[in-house]
């Protein structure tokens, strides 16, 4: 009776199905994190050092693909537009349309809507700009600033075009959720703009489908390995009940 539930080599047989399934849900949760991932994110590689310290030049990020209806004040967003240049910009977003930003009074700092923001993300804190500006924002269009205001060639360069140094919702590309490489985590909503009109956008399903990778990964491992483990024990039990009477001889 004892084997009846087991094969010929002595495993389980209720063992084999449930290690079988287990590197089966592993594949489809390994390759659909994958799939899933490559779907919504997008690589990037950062040109420039004008996101310091949030994003370094040279810098792999994964951007979410999005339409620039949903981008929110605080995003880092992939973006191109032709009065900036050809190749994808990576700036963050200060101001959309119908805001008036400012910089900067006595303490420094940028304002939108007359409302004083705290930017932990600068790369100097002591100022939020080089120089003094005021810009109102037309509709459908976004206000961009690099992290290291002083070396960032941004909406404050164009101040004087048409759009007032804004860039067109219509042009971005895509919003970064994390930095791939070097490995430095997820890009943090600032909750200084959390209190605005709109609010903070919410994190793409990054973590989602990093965990979606990793549990299948321990899976198709933990599966794999269940049938050489059990046959291993089961002829270390075999072996040692054979070796018994000799013993007691």
């Amino acid at each position: 009776m004892s084997g009846e539930g087991r094969t010929g080599d002595g495993r389980s047989r209720l063992g084999g199905v449930l290690s079988g399934l287990a590197v089966a849900v592993g594949c489809v949760l390994f390759l659909g994190g994958f799939a899933w991932g490559a779907v919504v994110y997008e690589p990037y590689t950062v040109p420039t050092q004008s996101m310091t310290p949030t994003v370094n030049a040279g810098d792999r990020v994964l951007a979410e693909r999005i339409d620039g209806g949903e981008v929110r004040r605080g995003d880092v967003v992939v973006f191109t537009d032709p009065a900036w240049g050809d190749m994808p910009m990576v700036k963050r977003v200060v101001g959309i349309g119908g805001d008036r930003i400012s910089c900067c009074g006595k303490d420094g700092r940028l304002r939108v809507n007359g409302r004083p923001l705290e930017e932990p993300y600068l790369r100097y804190k002591e100022r939020a700009s080089v120089e003094d500006f005021t810009a109102e924002v037309p509709e459908g269009q976004l206000f961009l600033l690099g992290d290291d205001r002083t070396a960032s060639l941004d909406s404050r360069v164009h101040l004087e075009d048409a759009g007032k140094g804004s860039v067109p919702r219509s042009e971005v590309r895509a919003r970064v959720d994390a930095i791939a490489w070097p490995m430095n985590g997820m890009v943090d909503r600032p909750s200084a703009f959390a209190g605005l009109p709109g609010g903070v956008s919410s994190p793409g399903p990054l973590r989602t489908q990093l965990w979606a990778v990793v549990v299948g990964v321990v899976l198709i491992l933990g599966g794999a390995a269940y049938g050489p483990v059990e046959t291993l024990l089961t002829r270390s039990a075999r072996n040692g009940r054979e070796r018994r009477p000799a013993d007691a001889h």
